[in-house]
């Protein structure tokens, strides 16, 4: 059965809100003795796995026959032949979390095999849900969202991610980060892929780019930045951006542009 992922959409932001209530009840309790490792400067924390059960729980009654792929493993990832699957991040900036800084987000998407067909980023501390749906477009707070209309690099507000626990290729990274710097108005690490890209899909960013990134950190962003009229792909092609560990999303008009800064320092091939 097809699923109406308008209706559907609404849905999925009710859940985003419900988790996010209770990450942020979570922010003046959190205690950091709880903090596990999931690897070198990798943390997890009793809030992500208890948000990603109440989203899995509800996502579950939305769509029984869909599959899920997490980030906490609360649920067993399903079969990547199953039409449907949830993926899910359900505290996407968890450092910015622990640490008291205020920007981390609830992230679900719907994906038809690879391709995203629905999004929800629900930004916890500024209570702002970004929803949108494959053909239906993308909203803020129920409001419509479109990229912005930068036409050049130089006249660019660009988001990135910062290696932090795996430093493969970061002389070629270092390479486009500092051409990029010399041709934007700068650059911002708001420690939130899922964030990043909502806000190039709203207009305050006009591109973003990360490597090493997994699907639930960007699927539901990716879905976003599409809906509000702008592109996303792999850093050096069209492929899938969502499960093969690099994304570029941009408003548009300057993709091909930092798509060439990109071929000057990265390889076609790289392997993570």
């Amino acid at each position: 059965m097809t699923p109406d992922l308008l209706q559907l959409s609404y849905s999925v932001a009710d859940l985003c809100r419900q988790a996010g209530a209770f990450i942020r009840e979570q922010v003046t309790s959190f205690d950091p003795s709880k903090i596990e490792s999931k690897g070198l400067h990798d943390m997890v924390s009793y809030v992500d796995k208890e948000s990603e059960k109440m989203l899995v729980a509800g996502l579950q009654k939305l769509l029984p026959e869909a599959g899920f792929v997490t980030e906490e493993g609360t649920v067993a990832n399903s079969d990547p032949s199953v039409e449907y699957r949830w993926i899910i991040d359900p505290l996407d900036g968890t450092t910015n979390f622990i640490h008291g800084l205020p920007c981390f987000a609830v992230s679900v998407a719907l994906a038809r095999g690879n391709e995203p067909v629905l999004g929800v980023v629900y930004e916890v501390s500024r209570d702002e849900c970004f929803r949108g749906a494959q053909g239906h477009g993308a909203f803020l707070n129920d409001q419509p969202i479109r990229v912005s209309s930068a036409a050049r690099m130089d006249d660019t507000l660009i988001a990135t991610g910062l290696p932090f626990y795996k430093f493969t290729h970061l002389d070629a990274y270092l390479g486009i980060l500092t051409e990029y710097m010399q041709h934007s108005r700068g650059l911002r690490r708001w420690g939130s892929a899922a964030t990043d890209l909502a806000y190039v899909a709203c207009g305050r960013f006009d591109s973003y780019f990360e490597f090493n990134i997994n699907s639930y950190d960007v699927a539901a962003g990716i879905l976003l930045v599409r809906e509000a009229g702008g592109r996303v792909t792999q850093w050096l092609e069209a492929g899938d951006p969502v499960f093969n560990r690099e994304v570029l999303a941009t408003n548009g008009h300057v993709h091909n542009e930092m798509q060439a800064v990109m071929r000057q320092h990265w390889q076609p091939g790289f392997q993570w």
